[in-house]
């Protein structure tokens, strides 16, 4: 029987294991200890063993979580990518292209068959219709003077009347589709000069016609409305106009010529052009494609309003300004029918001179008769443009969201208290006061149609961390703020506090349809965020959205009406 091992030797966590490794199938047995003398024996060691064990399950559990997290961060940004790329491919329209040029491919082949259908046939007719030799000789001769008669017969057609035979050959229309040129900082700029010197003739006209209509050179204006009058009645003004264009045509021939000839009211300021860079650093080239963009947005946007507001004029969204056009035009259909020509072209042409070279002197001179009785002017602007009518619509659904809050809420107070303690109560959330928790003042509270939140996960792409990336929590919307609350953790530090004034864009927007809500939510950007800010998986979506829209259109408006006064 061999001796038992030392045990001073051995630690004690590894006693029973360095026992069985020692004595395999040996009759030698330890006798069995109390449990209080097994812990005396343990000691320290088996502790720090167990708590390593439980770290490394921690750490493991950690690795676990935040694996999961990038699965979850890769899995949005799979969605988001998608989106764009969707959006890019409706821009591009590569599968439609992709199927015209399968159709084209299709019809060619079908052609390409049927062609050699048709010379199969011609060959099989031509072999059918060969007659015998012998006829063949003694027919010979007829068949070669008819056939030399009608060919001079129809050489003499297709040299007389051929041409336009083929201009009336019907051809199938082609689908030509423009390469679109590169951003290039020169070639933008270059376009916008040639607009620049394109449109000039037209400001001009313009700017001549205006400086006419102000007696901008008393002689010209007293000159032109003479002239006008008398030709309108007796009847000469469509030979006036005619006229006038003739002598505008001969004037520019000349000055095509070299004849330096300036035919115009107000005179002409010839402005600096700048020689354009060749060479052009980076921000250079961001500068010059601000302005250009500036530029034309400015330029899309009034051309835009005035498009809309011709449409809206013809759509009866302002019906008693259109109700005043419905009449007019039926007025001068009415005298159209049963007044002569020459009577309704005078009346017409003695109204448009009166009102060009006297009434609108007049408007312009005095701007507040001119908002008084100037009829079209009050029409023209009166009609709403599109983001006119949103916004109407907005703050028309605000108010409304307001009268229901108010009556819904002012009943909820104790009888016991008035208004004054009414509103000196706070509004607490799970973890506490409200202005406390997102550390605003003690009147910033959530509205009533928001009184508990809304429940929904925060999609921040800017972060990368997944307990960064996306948060649980509860959205709630104050007076001036859109506060978010997250559930996980108790410090201020994970929630989120927005401004609505400096919210500049604010959209719906679908991110899982396997998320709560079908994944509806809401996209939010701000100038301190690169990407937008997505509230998803909300299953009051549209309830949180006209909310938050109205009480940001409320605090603008408020906002713009104090910079004005």
């Amino acid at each position: 029987m061999s001796e038992p091992p030392s045990w001073g030797r051995l630690a004690p966590g590894v006693f029973w294991r360095h026992l069985r490794l020692e004595l395999p199938g040996s009759a030698w047995s330890p006798r069995p200890m109390s449990p209080v003398y097994a812990r005396a024996q343990a000691g320290p060691g088996t502790l720090i063993m167990a708590t390593g064990v439980q770290d490394f399950n921690r750490t493991e559990f950690d690795r676990l979580n935040e694996i999961k997290g990038h699965l979850e961060i890769a899995l949005l940004e799979k969605h988001f990518l998608q989106e764009e790329l969707r959006k890019l491919r409706e821009e591009t329209n590569a599968e439609m292209l992709r199927q015209e040029l399968d159709r084209e491919r299709q019809r060619r082949m079908e052609l390409e068959q049927k062609v050699q259908e048709v010379l199969k046939a011609r060959t099989e007719e031509q072999m059918a219709q060969q007659p015998p030799k012998g006829q063949a000789q003694a027919s010979n001769g007829a068949e070669r003077r008819s056939q030399g008669l009608s060919s001079r017969l129809q050489k003499w057609f297709y040299e007389r009347f051929g041409e336009y035979v083929e201009d009336f050959r019907f051809q199938p229309e082609e689908n030509t589709v423009e390469t679109e040129e590169p951003l290039s900082a020169r070639r933008l700029t270059e376009n916008m000069r040639r607009l620049k010197r394109g449109a000039k003739p037209v400001t001009n006209f313009v700017k001549n016609l205006s400086a006419l209509s102000d007696w901008y050179s008393v002689y010209t204006s007293a000159i032109a409305f003479t002239v006008y009058m008398n030709a309108v009645w007796h009847g000469w003004a469509i030979p006036l106009f005619l006229f006038l264009a003739i002598l505008r045509l001969s004037l520019n021939y000349l000055i095509a010529r070299g004849w330096r000839i300036q035919w115009s009211i107000v005179p002409e300021v010839s402005e600096p052009v700048e020689p354009p860079k060749e060479d052009l650093t980076v921000s250079e080239k961001f500068q010059l494609v601000l302005d250009v963009a500036q530029k034309a947005q400015n330029l899309f946007g009034k051309m835009a309003d005035i498009l809309e507001k011709i449409k809206n004029l013809f759509m009866w969204v302002q019906p008693e300004i259109t109700q005043k056009l419905y009449v007019a035009l039926w007025a001068a259909f009415l005298a159209s029918c049963f007044f002569p020509y020459r009577l309704v072209g005078l009346a017409v042409g003695l109204y448009a001179g009166i009102k060009f070279f006297l009434i609108d002197f007049i408007f312009k001179r005095c701007p507040r008769l001119r908002a008084k009785y100037d009829t079209p002017y009050i029409i023209w602007r009166s009609l709403p443009t599109d983001p006119q009518l949103k916004e109407r619509s907005s703050a028309a659904v605000s108010r409304r969201l307001q009268t229901t809050s108010s009556r819904s809420y002012v009943p909820s107070a104790p009888a016991g208290l008035g208004k004054e303690e009414d509103a000196g109560r706070f509004h607490s959330t799970k973890k506490g006061n409200f202005h406390e928790i997102f550390n605003l003042t003690e009147n910033e509270r959530p509205l009533a149609v928001c009184e508990n939140g809304w429940r929904c996960c925060l999609i921040n792409r800017d972060r990368k961390m997944p307990t960064d990336y996306i948060r649980n929590g509860v959205l709630y919307v104050t007076e001036n703020y859109l506060c978010f609350e997250s559930s996980k953790s108790g410090s201020s530090k994970r929630n989120k506090v927005i401004k609505l004034v400096d919210i500049t864009d604010i959209q719906k927007y679908k991110v899982l349809s396997v998320l709560p809500g079908s994944g509806m939510g809401i996209a939010v950007s701000t100038p301190s965020t690169q990407k937008p800010l997505v509230f998803g998986a909300m299953v009051h979506r549209d309830e949180a959205f006209e909310t938050i829209l109205s009480q940001y259109i409320k605090i603008t408006s408020a906002a713009a009406s104090g910079g004005d006064s």
